[in-house]
């Protein structure tokens, strides 16, 4: 289930760290525009604008997300910069006062073209993505389903399903299973099971020739 958040929402102040259908915010989380997903956790200080959170998707605090969508149960490390801004290389000046206009008093509304760019070149991240601490996202690259992203990698192209990248800009290690394996585990969309499902099934997801089994195969 998705919870729409149109306005900025903090923290709910004096809770424990149990997470229900309710997206839980840390202390200094800001979320404006978007979709958030349930059993969701927001860490603390991180940015959401305009993007999409899958359900039992979390992240480790100091996370910025611009018009991004992530999937399902996706870790996302502290540090991570998802859909980080641009500066404008075509113009005489980088500065963002040519776009932020209104905030420099130089005119009565920023470039509305600039940033319709950033939101027309969305980074779109599958289900159960592992994102490495300080690692950045650049506009328009897509993660697939199961990835791995190394620790401080720059992504720049869109990386496969079950692929592991790592290193500036970042580059394909290796895949995290067979090619025959990796079709199976996306045939089964294990990722889309209810509630219900997930509770009686969860330690299933802790064996893989269990999981391929009796889900795939």
């Amino acid at each position: 289930m998705l919870h729409e958040i149109d306005v900025p929402v903090f923290p709910r102040q004096g809770e424990s760290k149990v997470l229900s259908e309710a997206p839980f915010l840390h202390e200094g989380a800001f979320v404006q525009k978007s979709r958030i997903g349930s059993w969701t956790e927001i860490g603390r200080n991180t940015t959401i604008v305009e993007s999409t959170i899958g359900d039992y998707t979390y992240d480790d605090g100091e996370v910025s997300i611009f018009y991004s969508q992530i999937g399902r149960y996706c870790s996302v490390a502290n540090r991570v910069r998802i859909n980080p801004g641009n500066h404008p290389r075509d113009r005489v000046t980088q500065h963002h006062m040519t776009y932020r206009r209104v905030q420099f008093g130089l005119d009565t509304q920023d470039d509305e073209e600039f940033f319709a760019w950033r939101r027309a070149h969305p980074c779109i991240i599958g289900h159960d993505v592992w994102i490495g601490h300080a690692a950045v996202i650049l506009p328009g690259v897509h993660i697939g389903t199961g990835a791995v992203v190394g620790a401080s990698a720059v992504v720049t192209r869109d990386v496969e399903p079950y692929q592991v990248v790592a290193g500036v800009p970042a580059r394909p290690l290796r895949f995290r299973f067979s090619e025959d394996v990796i079709a199976r585990i996306l045939q089964s969309k294990w990722w889309e099971w209810t509630r219900p499902q997930l509770e009686e099934r969860w330690q299933d997801l802790c064996s893989l020739s269990d999981f391929l089994e009796k889900y795939a195969p």
